[in-house]
């Protein structure tokens, strides 16, 4: 655990907090048709695919909320990394999930053939990972040139640390969020919730959204990356927050019906010309769905 001056004066704390939140890369998409916009469509994403390669919150949150507003989200798992179920339910409403081995050959070429027809793609997995099997963000930039493509890492892409694997809590402490939210001034503390990896998710739901726009309205399209550590500087840039002088504390909780029994959750935190959203669906059984569009 760090204090949040000793992160500062760090190498790779000054490296993680450089530059903008969302680092914003674009390119222009060439000639070939693109998704855009329906202003008849129920939902403002309806028919942009997407494809998850992201696990644990942050990734999947982003995903979630593309389901929300109409996006089709598969998300890709390999076979021998099992999710933790609560997590998986809880991130995986809207969306199907299938299972592909990255490391063998017929892996690999079928999940290039979901991406000649993504809009946008998520990854996720510690750095370098997804680079062994040609799926690299530079290199799927340059292969897929209509393609947005959104990274996430926990400590930032340039510096002592960029290579470095981790995950929210391991970053609270090393920022100084741990620090800054000791019990009693003794024990390390933590924020109630997992706050960098929800910040980070949002945002990048936000930034695709605006890619795609870029790419159907300006014929430009790019990459963005999204980082905790850098989540962690942002947070800190806000003040205190102020309690709402009327609150009264309840939560909201819809029920449905799934393959993992009555689920009980939050609807999604937005809404649309005053209403407010729902899912399109309860998360799918765990890598039952077969590796295509619908």
């Amino acid at each position: 655990m760090r204090s949040r001056q000793q992160w500062l004066s760090s190498a790779e704390g000054q490296a993680a907090g450089s530059g903008h939140w969302a680092q914003f890369r674009m390119r222009p998409t060439g000639s070939a048709p693109v998704w855009k916009f329906d202003p008849r469509a129920a939902m403002p994403l309806r028919g942009l695919k997407v494809l998850d390669l992201t696990r644990v919150i942050a990734g999947p949150t982003a995903t979630r909320a593309l389901a929300a507003l109409g996006a089709q989200v598969l998300r890709v798992d390999g076979p021998l990394l099992p999710e933790l179920p609560w997590q998986y339910v809880d991130t995986g409403f809207g969306k199907r999930s299938t299972l592909l081995d990255l490391k063998n050959a017929a892996g690999r070429a079928r999940i290039h053939e979901l991406l000649q027809d993504a809009d946008a793609v998520l990854l996720g997995y510690r750095p370098g990972a997804l680079a062994k099997a040609g799926l690299g963000g530079d290199e799927l930039a340059q292969r897929y040139p209509q393609l947005v493509v959104a990274e996430l890492g926990a400590w930032g892409f340039e510096g002592p640390w960029a290579q470095r694997r981790g995950f929210d809590s391991i970053v609270q402490a090393a920022t100084g969020i741990s620090e800054a939210y000791r019990g009693n001034g003794q024990s390390p503390g933590a924020l109630p919730v997992q706050a960098l990896d929800h910040a980070t998710g949002y945002g990048l739901a936000a930034a695709i959204i605006a890619l795609v726009r870029a790419r159907s309205v300006q014929g430009r399209t790019g990459s963005v990356r999204f980082s905790l550590a850098r989540t962690a500087h942002a947070l800190f840039a806000f003040d205190a927050p102020q309690r709402p002088a009327q609150f009264d504390g309840g939560v909201r909780l819809k029920r449905v019906e799934s393959t993992f029994g009555t689920l009980e959750y939050v609807p999604p935190p937005f809404s649309m010309a005053g209403q407010g959203l729902d899912y399109p669906g309860p998360p799918a059984p765990y890598g039952e769905d077969e590796p295509v569009w619908n």
